[in-house]
């Protein structure tokens, strides 16, 4: 067996325990929103009583949770409401700024709701939720979150999920020696001269 100690020997190169090695990786924030609409097409909207702008419902990921199941418990505590989070619509990775960690922000599909009585607002943190168009729901919320509306209502009803870096669409990129976007060739190969 090659350890650790053997491979330092034969290469030069020591390597760290895996505690300092994880300790020493990037991390990053997340949020998880809920897409949930009415059956008339219009988007549930919260207004924070901690920011002058509205938000979709949701809120930052615990550590020790997948996004989804953080998406659910943000929709119980802030609406009362156990809904089915269904597919994963967007992905945005928001880059670090000087007051905080880089940013991954998902938005899943929650569904219809057709009886908007049965929200129980949490008073704490919300003043009001809202079913609103979507154009009115775009020009509520911040810009980030309104590109993440945007994409997730145009893929809602494929069967894609959007990638967004900072709010801007990524469009697919084509992979190395193959020319096709999305395509995954079976075996390396070097590029050919151009």
């Amino acid at each position: 067996m090659i350890g650790p100690r053997t491979v330092a020997l034969v290469t030069g190169t020591t390597f760290l325990p895996p505690d300092q090695w994880y300790a020493s990786l990037p991390s990053f924030l997340a949020s998880a929103a809920a897409l949930i609409t009415d059956p008339a097409g219009a988007v549930l909207v919260v207004k924070p009583n901690y920011r002058p702008w509205w938000n979709l419902p949701g809120g930052v990921v615990e550590g020790t949770e997948p996004p989804h199941l953080g998406c659910a418990r943000e929709v119980v505590e802030e609406l009362g409401l156990e809904l089915p989070i269904g597919r994963l619509l967007v992905v945005d990775w928001t880059p670090p700024t000087d007051l905080r960690r880089a940013w991954f922000g998902f938005v899943f599909d929650a569904g219809t709701l057709s009886d908007p009585g049965t929200i129980r607002l949490q008073a704490a943190e919300l003043d009001a939720a809202e079913f609103v168009a979507p154009a009115e729901a775009v020009e509520r919320l911040n810009p980030i979150v309104a590109a993440r509306l945007t994409a997730a209502l145009r893929v809602r009803t494929g069967p894609t999920t959007a990638y967004l870096h900072d709010g801007i669409p990524v469009a697919p990129q084509p992979l190395p020696c193959t020319g096709k976007p999305g395509a995954r060739p079976r075996v390396k190969r070097p590029c050919a001269a151009a």
